[in-house]
Protein backbone atom coordinates (compact mmCIF):
# COMPACT_ATOMS: atom_id res chain seq x y z
CA UNK A 1 0.00 0.00 0.00
CA UNK A 2 1.12 3.58 -0.56
CA UNK A 3 0.85 6.08 2.52
CA UNK A 4 1.20 9.21 0.09
CA UNK A 5 -2.13 10.24 -1.35
CA UNK A 6 -0.36 12.79 -3.81
CA UNK A 7 2.42 15.22 -3.97
CA UNK A 8 1.52 19.29 -4.29
CA UNK A 9 5.18 21.71 -4.55
CA UNK A 10 7.13 19.01 -3.66
CA UNK A 11 5.74 18.13 -0.40
CA UNK A 12 3.95 14.62 0.31
CA UNK A 13 0.67 14.93 1.22
CA UNK A 14 0.49 11.37 3.12
CA UNK A 15 -3.44 9.03 3.05
CA UNK A 16 -3.08 9.37 6.96
CA UNK A 17 -2.84 13.13 7.42
CA UNK A 18 -5.84 13.56 4.54
CA UNK A 19 -8.15 11.55 6.54
CA UNK A 20 -7.54 12.43 9.67
CA UNK A 21 -8.11 16.67 8.23
CA UNK A 22 -11.85 15.17 6.95
CA UNK A 23 -12.40 13.66 10.17
CA UNK A 24 -11.76 16.61 11.74
CA UNK A 25 -14.15 18.83 9.45
CA UNK A 26 -16.78 16.04 9.37
CA UNK A 27 -16.92 16.51 13.05
CA UNK A 28 -17.34 20.11 12.93
CA UNK A 29 -19.60 20.25 10.22
CA UNK A 30 -21.80 17.49 13.05
CA UNK A 31 -21.02 19.79 15.99
CA UNK A 32 -22.63 22.53 13.97
CA UNK A 33 -25.85 20.85 13.53
CA UNK A 34 -26.08 19.50 17.09
CA UNK A 35 -25.06 21.95 19.49
CA UNK A 36 -28.66 23.26 19.98
CA UNK A 37 -29.37 20.11 21.46
CA UNK A 38 -27.36 20.90 24.52
CA UNK A 39 -28.09 24.61 24.19
CA UNK A 40 -25.18 25.80 22.77
CA UNK A 41 -25.24 28.26 19.54
CA UNK A 42 -24.31 26.58 16.09
CA UNK A 43 -21.32 28.69 16.26
CA UNK A 44 -19.78 27.66 19.34
CA UNK A 45 -17.87 24.43 17.94
CA UNK A 46 -15.66 26.39 15.87
CA UNK A 47 -14.56 28.02 18.89
CA UNK A 48 -14.52 24.72 20.89
CA UNK A 49 -12.47 23.24 18.59
CA UNK A 50 -9.28 25.66 18.89
CA UNK A 51 -9.54 25.04 22.04
CA UNK A 52 -9.81 21.03 22.15
CA UNK A 53 -7.49 20.40 19.30
CA UNK A 54 -3.91 21.73 20.09
CA UNK A 55 -4.36 19.69 23.63
CA UNK A 56 -5.52 16.62 21.82
CA UNK A 57 -2.71 16.06 19.37
CA UNK A 58 -0.17 16.62 22.44
CA UNK A 59 -2.15 14.27 24.62
CA UNK A 60 -2.45 12.12 21.72
CA UNK A 61 1.30 12.19 21.11
CA UNK A 62 2.30 12.43 25.05
CA UNK A 63 0.33 8.95 25.53
CA UNK A 64 2.35 7.21 22.52
CA UNK A 65 5.87 8.28 24.15
CA UNK A 66 5.12 7.75 27.63
CA UNK A 67 3.89 3.80 26.96
CA UNK A 68 5.99 3.35 23.96
CA UNK A 69 9.28 4.44 25.95
CA UNK A 70 9.81 7.14 23.65
CA UNK A 71 11.65 8.46 21.30
CA UNK A 72 12.88 11.21 23.32
CA UNK A 73 14.59 14.46 22.35
CA UNK A 74 13.74 16.15 18.68
CA UNK A 75 12.28 12.86 17.98
CA UNK A 76 9.54 14.01 20.01
CA UNK A 77 7.91 16.35 17.92
CA UNK A 78 7.94 14.18 14.84
CA UNK A 79 4.60 13.37 14.92
CA UNK A 80 4.33 12.91 10.73
CA UNK A 81 6.56 10.19 11.16
CA UNK A 82 3.48 8.46 13.00
CA UNK A 83 3.06 7.41 16.54
CA UNK A 84 0.25 8.43 18.57
CA UNK A 85 -2.61 6.90 20.56
CA UNK A 86 -6.55 7.78 20.51
CA UNK A 87 -6.45 7.51 24.33
CA UNK A 88 -4.06 9.75 24.57
CA UNK A 89 -5.76 12.45 21.85
CA UNK A 90 -9.21 12.11 24.64
CA UNK A 91 -7.15 12.63 27.64
CA UNK A 92 -5.95 15.99 25.93
CA UNK A 93 -9.11 17.28 24.14
CA UNK A 94 -11.20 16.30 27.21
CA UNK A 95 -8.30 18.93 29.25
CA UNK A 96 -9.07 21.36 26.71
CA UNK A 97 -12.92 21.25 26.94
CA UNK A 98 -12.48 21.63 30.82
CA UNK A 99 -10.38 24.64 30.23
CA UNK A 100 -12.71 26.14 27.36
CA UNK A 101 -15.65 25.60 29.80
CA UNK A 102 -13.92 27.55 32.83
CA UNK A 103 -12.67 30.31 31.07
CA UNK A 104 -15.84 30.40 29.04
CA UNK A 105 -18.84 29.93 31.68
CA UNK A 106 -20.19 26.86 30.06
CA UNK A 107 -21.79 23.70 31.43
CA UNK A 108 -18.82 21.26 31.11
CA UNK A 109 -21.29 17.99 30.69
CA UNK A 110 -23.77 19.64 28.33
CA UNK A 111 -20.26 20.63 25.87
CA UNK A 112 -19.18 16.94 26.65
CA UNK A 113 -22.31 15.31 24.85
CA UNK A 114 -21.92 17.58 22.00
CA UNK A 115 -18.50 16.30 22.06
CA UNK A 116 -18.71 12.86 22.30
CA UNK A 117 -20.83 11.83 19.09
CA UNK A 118 -18.47 13.96 17.31
CA UNK A 119 -15.17 12.63 18.53
CA UNK A 120 -15.90 9.13 17.77
CA UNK A 121 -17.19 9.71 14.14
CA UNK A 122 -13.67 11.69 14.04
CA UNK A 123 -12.30 8.11 15.62
CA UNK A 124 -14.32 5.96 12.91
CA UNK A 125 -13.36 7.66 10.09
CA UNK A 126 -9.73 8.09 11.45
CA UNK A 127 -9.07 4.49 12.03
CA UNK A 128 -9.23 4.20 8.65
CA UNK A 129 -5.79 6.06 8.02
CA UNK A 130 -4.56 3.43 10.08
CA UNK A 131 -5.05 1.06 7.01
CA UNK A 132 -2.76 3.30 4.64
CA UNK A 133 -0.08 3.75 7.56
CA UNK A 134 0.39 -0.21 7.88
CA UNK A 135 -0.54 0.21 11.58
CA UNK A 136 -3.04 -1.03 14.37
CA UNK A 137 -3.85 -4.52 12.28
CA UNK A 138 -4.61 -7.31 14.36
CA UNK A 139 -2.58 -10.42 14.66
CA UNK A 140 -1.56 -13.01 11.51
CA UNK A 141 -5.10 -14.72 9.90
CA UNK A 142 -3.57 -18.64 9.77
CA UNK A 143 -7.21 -19.62 8.23
CA UNK A 144 -7.21 -19.46 4.24
CA UNK A 145 -11.04 -19.31 4.55
CA UNK A 146 -10.78 -16.28 6.96
CA UNK A 147 -8.19 -14.33 4.40
CA UNK A 148 -10.16 -11.91 2.74
CA UNK A 149 -11.66 -8.40 2.94
CA UNK A 150 -13.32 -7.18 5.62
CA UNK A 151 -12.27 -9.99 7.89
CA UNK A 152 -8.52 -9.54 7.48
CA UNK A 153 -6.25 -6.87 4.99
CA UNK A 154 -2.74 -8.56 3.60
CA UNK A 155 0.18 -6.16 4.97
CA UNK A 156 3.56 -6.47 5.58
CA UNK A 157 3.59 -9.97 3.71
CA UNK A 158 1.07 -11.42 6.09
CA UNK A 159 -2.57 -11.49 6.20
CA UNK A 160 -4.27 -9.81 9.45
CA UNK A 161 -7.37 -9.07 11.41
CA UNK A 162 -8.71 -5.71 9.95
CA UNK A 163 -8.88 -4.09 13.58
CA UNK A 164 -8.44 -0.59 12.16
CA UNK A 165 -11.63 -1.91 9.94
CA UNK A 166 -13.54 -3.30 13.10
CA UNK A 167 -13.38 -0.18 15.27
CA UNK A 168 -14.20 2.39 12.35
CA UNK A 169 -17.48 0.18 12.02
CA UNK A 170 -18.18 0.07 15.91
CA UNK A 171 -17.45 3.76 16.13
CA UNK A 172 -19.64 4.86 13.26
CA UNK A 173 -22.51 3.14 14.82
CA UNK A 174 -21.41 3.86 18.35
CA UNK A 175 -22.00 8.22 17.00
CA UNK A 176 -24.98 7.12 15.09
CA UNK A 177 -26.76 6.21 18.57
CA UNK A 178 -25.26 8.99 20.72
CA UNK A 179 -26.64 11.52 18.17
CA UNK A 180 -30.21 9.22 18.68
CA UNK A 181 -29.85 9.53 22.50
CA UNK A 182 -28.72 13.31 22.36
CA UNK A 183 -31.73 14.28 20.24
CA UNK A 184 -34.14 12.46 22.58
CA UNK A 185 -32.95 13.58 25.77
CA UNK A 186 -32.55 17.88 24.54
CA UNK A 187 -35.66 18.37 26.81
CA UNK A 188 -34.83 16.11 29.96
CA UNK A 189 -32.16 18.39 30.58
CA UNK A 190 -29.69 15.17 31.42
CA UNK A 191 -26.51 17.04 30.35
CA UNK A 192 -23.94 13.93 31.05
CA UNK A 193 -26.03 11.27 29.64
CA UNK A 194 -24.12 11.16 26.10
CA UNK A 195 -20.69 11.37 27.24
CA UNK A 196 -21.85 8.32 29.95
CA UNK A 197 -23.22 6.31 26.89
CA UNK A 198 -19.70 7.32 24.62
CA UNK A 199 -17.51 6.02 27.73
CA UNK A 200 -19.59 2.70 28.51
CA UNK A 201 -19.81 1.46 24.19
CA UNK A 202 -16.53 2.92 23.02
CA UNK A 203 -14.77 1.54 26.18
CA UNK A 204 -16.45 -2.07 25.33
CA UNK A 205 -15.72 -1.62 21.46
CA UNK A 206 -12.05 -0.93 22.29
CA UNK A 207 -11.25 -3.15 25.15
CA UNK A 208 -12.83 -6.00 23.10
CA UNK A 209 -10.86 -5.06 19.63
CA UNK A 210 -7.36 -4.13 21.37
CA UNK A 211 -7.48 -7.88 22.48
CA UNK A 212 -7.17 -9.12 18.68
CA UNK A 213 -4.27 -6.31 18.10
CA UNK A 214 -1.55 -7.81 16.95
CA UNK A 215 0.55 -5.13 18.91
CA UNK A 216 -0.17 -2.75 21.58
CA UNK A 217 1.32 -0.05 23.98
CA UNK A 218 1.91 -2.37 27.37
CA UNK A 219 1.78 -1.44 30.87
CA UNK A 220 3.98 -4.01 31.97
CA UNK A 221 2.69 -7.60 30.91
CA UNK A 222 -1.02 -5.69 30.07
CA UNK A 223 -2.17 -3.69 27.27
CA UNK A 224 -2.55 -0.16 27.80
CA UNK A 225 -5.72 0.66 26.59
CA UNK A 226 -7.45 -2.27 27.58
CA UNK A 227 -6.85 -0.76 31.24
CA UNK A 228 -8.08 2.76 30.35
CA UNK A 229 -11.20 1.52 28.35
CA UNK A 230 -12.06 -1.04 31.35
CA UNK A 231 -11.53 2.81 33.26
CA UNK A 232 -13.32 4.21 31.24
CA UNK A 233 -16.63 1.74 31.32
CA UNK A 234 -16.50 1.71 34.61
CA UNK A 235 -16.64 6.01 35.51
CA UNK A 236 -19.44 6.17 32.24
CA UNK A 237 -21.45 3.33 34.05
CA UNK A 238 -20.85 5.34 37.29
CA UNK A 239 -21.71 8.58 35.81
CA UNK A 240 -24.69 7.08 34.19
CA UNK A 241 -26.23 5.52 37.57
CA UNK A 242 -25.66 9.61 39.14
CA UNK A 243 -27.38 11.09 36.02
CA UNK A 244 -30.47 8.42 36.67
CA UNK A 245 -30.61 9.23 40.32
CA UNK A 246 -30.18 13.02 40.14
CA UNK A 247 -32.96 12.80 37.26
CA UNK A 248 -35.30 10.92 39.17
CA UNK A 249 -35.03 12.82 42.69
CA UNK A 250 -35.69 16.43 40.71
CA UNK A 251 -38.51 14.93 39.32
CA UNK A 252 -39.79 13.56 42.16
CA UNK A 253 -38.97 16.92 44.22
CA UNK A 254 -39.29 20.00 41.65
CA UNK A 255 -39.51 22.26 44.41
CA UNK A 256 -35.42 21.80 45.00
CA UNK A 257 -34.80 22.54 41.54
CA UNK A 258 -36.65 25.64 41.87
CA UNK A 259 -34.97 26.93 45.21
CA UNK A 260 -31.81 25.89 43.33
CA UNK A 261 -32.37 28.23 41.07
CA UNK A 262 -33.19 31.48 43.07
Amino acid sequence: MNSIAFTIFGLDVHWYGLIIAIALILAIVLAFFIAPFRGLKRDDPFEMILWLFPPAIIGARLYFLIFNGGPWGWESFAIWDGGIAVYGAIIGGAVGAGLYCFFRKKNFFAVADIAAPCVVLGQGIGRIGCYFSGCCYGEVVTNPDLQYFPISIFVHGDWHLATMFYESACDLVICALLVILLRATSKMKLNGVVLSGYLILYGIARAVIEGMRGESLMIGSLRASQVLSIILIAVGVALLIYLIVDYIRKKRNPREVIIGKL
